[in-house]
């Protein structure tokens, strides 16, 4: 009977141990094509790093981690499909996504599926207004975005400006926060409205920008544009300075402009890769160039870095349970050590503290903090 019992116990544990032994699945939802397509390849690129190193070391409580990559293109309707694809894979976690529109797409999906979701480039004010208690985010919101423009504007002592945007929930919800600083501090705003995203030509409202003399233009859409701008207005032999918002912080903004029509422009933005204070992140970032054999093109791959690192942090102290996970960020992570500094959230999964540095590109196309 003892060896009965005994070679059922053994079938009954080797039955279980494969579940025991499964790896936890994290999603990458990422635009790996269309316009955004290099921010996604970068982000996937700092997450293979990552998991790499994670699983190295033994994994999560003894887990490994399999990384589920699925490509949104950068649009709402492929963010849906994608994150649904994603939830039917069984993820536990997610990164992502880039554009806020593209993530607002996939936020109901993945609350309804019960997965904790971590943003990284998405910055709109709605996204964390509606109380799904599994959403975060490791990148700044529009607000507080907003409230660097203007401060760089009255910094750089520009008095009367034009505010372009491309009406996406990103571009219009800072373009809507910096309108009224502005008004606050005594610029007069001359045009207020929007351009159509992946256009080649913008000189319609370039001359209509033009005939209202401003002092600078402020546009708050994505970088494409912005480059595109930029060499248009230099075609056209209109210098006017033009500030914009951490959408741009990408150096493919300068191989679409050029490094001449380039040169001048500002931004703020949370700082390059290269600017990165801790060591840590200096010793990352080294890693990631001897790898990849360049830099990350922008910052929002570091910070999809952090959101992936959070989720593991998440995983290591509560396990693969989402909403432990979701109730330890909110309530208990306090001053983690990210690759972009110290992070926190409050109680609607927004980061806590401010991370925008204004940046001036120069002759040679390269992107130069600007000090405090």
């Amino acid at each position: 009977m003892k060896k009965i019992t005994a070679l059922v116990l053994g079938i009954l544990f080797m039955l279980c141990a494969p579940a025991l032994a499964q790896n936890i699945k994290i999603g990458l939802m990422c635009p790996l094509t269309g316009a955004w397509a290099n921010e996604g390849q970068d982000m996937q690129r700092m997450l293979d790093i990552l998991v790499q190193d994670v699983n190295n070391k033994g994994g999560i409580n003894g887990q490994k981690i399999d990384l589920l990559v699925e490509d949104d293109g950068g649009n709402p309707n492929t963010a849906a499909l994608a994150a649904q694809r994603l939830v039917s894979n069984g993820i536990i976690a997610v990164v992502g996504t880039y554009g806020s529109a593209v993530t607002e797409a996939s936020q109901g999906i993945y609350n309804e599926a019960k997965v904790v979701q971590v943003a990284t480039g998405s910055t709109a004010i709605r996204l964390s207004e509606k109380q799904f208690n599994l959403f975060f985010r490791t990148c700044p919101r529009d607000d507080d975005q907003g409230k660097s423009v203007a401060a760089a504007v009255e910094r750089l002592k520009f008095r009367k400006v034009a505010i372009l945007h491309d009406n996406s929930s990103y571009a219009k919800g800072l373009a809507d926060e910096a309108k009224p600083l502005f008004e606050a501090k005594g610029v007069e705003v001359v045009f207020f409205d929007a351009l159509t995203p992946g256009e080649r030509d913008y000189s319609t409202v370039l001359t209509k920008l033009k005939s209202l003399s401003p002092q600078a233009i402020v546009f708050t859409g994505y970088y494409p544009e912005a480059g595109m701008l930029l060499r248009q207005m230099r075609e056209m032999g209109w210098q006017v300075p033009m500030l914009g918002g951490d959408a741009q912080n990408n150096t493919d903004l300068v191989k679409i402009a050029g490094a001449e029509a380039a040169s001048g422009f500002y931004f703020v933005s949370p700082p390059m890769p290269d600017d990165l204070d801790s060591q840590s992140a200096k010793d990352f970032i080294k890693a990631y160039q001897a790898k990849y054999n360049a830099a990350p093109r922008s910052i929002w791959s570091v910070i999809a870095g952090d959101a992936f690192s959070v989720i593991v942090e998440a995983l290591r102290v509560t396990g693969a349970d989402a909403q432990k996970m979701g109730a330890y960020l909110r309530d208990e992570l306090k001053d983690f050590d990210g690759l972009t500094g110290k992070i926190s959230f409050n109680a609607k999964g927004d980061r806590v503290g401010d991370l925008y540095r204004l940046y001036r590109v120069d002759d040679k196309g390269n992107f130069v903090l600007q000090p405090k």
